[in-house]
């Protein structure tokens, strides 16, 4: 009888939608930052149009999950956590704005006794319009929602793989992945990390209508929060 494959220490979760020019580049910059750890690439394409699958190289430690359309970021993220195996799982966008080369400092604060550890871009690489809104929205969020996270649109996360279990699939999720663990009793720190302006193809994500549905969603993680069941089991 075979035995089953052990779990790599690390997972590595990309969502991607149409990024075939980053994605080669991001596989390489991977590979040099996790280079000497027992790790698993996930990258989950979220139905792209272009040739971002194929140029995704082969590889024994990466492992492609394809959707049939387009379902969000939220979706994306939300499938690669749960078929993730390593015992500590990072998060990183898809178009190389995030910088691989962080990832063994989030590492190092989950060694600590972090559950979650988010990065918070001390320097922007945005437009001004882009982090005015942002700065103005993170405020919000963060005191509505109470998970004291000063950057919540960072992608570039790394968790406990048992804090998965605390996030619940909704449109916009993404956005709440603090608010989400905090809540569940899950220990979070925030460190800095590196932010690069964008060298190939498009923001996917539009500033208009994701700030009305992100005030929406707000309230419903608000109210959900507040209705989190909190009991112990007698000895």
């Amino acid at each position: 009888m075979n035995e089953p494959a052990p779990s790599p220490a690390v997972s590595v979760v990309v969502p991607l939608y149409n990024e075939e020019e980053n994605v080669p580049l991001l596989q390489a910059e991977l590979a040099a930052a996790l280079g000497g750890l027992d790790y698993e690439i996930i990258f989950v394409d979220d139905g792209s149009s272009d040739q971002t699958v194929a140029r995704i190289t082969p590889d024994g430690r990466v492992r492609v999950l394809r959707f049939a359309k387009n379902a969000g970021q939220s979706a994306a993220i939300y499938a690669g956590l749960h078929a993730a195996t390593g015992a500590t799982v990072v998060l990183l966008d898809g178009d190389l704005q995030n910088d691989p080369a962080d990832i063994p400092k989030l590492l190092r604060e989950v060694e600590k006794g972090a559950d979650l550890v988010c990065g918070y871009r001390a320097v922007r690489k945005d437009t001004t319009v882009k982090r005015l809104t942002s700065r103005i929205a993170n405020a919000v969020r963060s005191r509505f929602t109470k998970d004291g996270v000063r950057d919540t649109g960072c992608t570039l996360k790394a968790m406990r793989r048992e804090c998965v279990e605390a996030l619940v699939p909704f449109k916009g999720m993404h956005r709440f992945i603090p608010a989400l663990i905090k809540g569940a009793g899950y220990k979070l720190v925030e460190v800095p990390v590196n932010h690069r302006p964008r060298k190939f193809g498009e923001s996917k994500y539009g500033l208009g209508n994701r700030a009305v549905r992100a005030t929406v969603d707000m309230f419903g993680v608000r109210w959900l929060l507040s209705r989190q069941l909190h009991y112990k089991a007698r000895d």
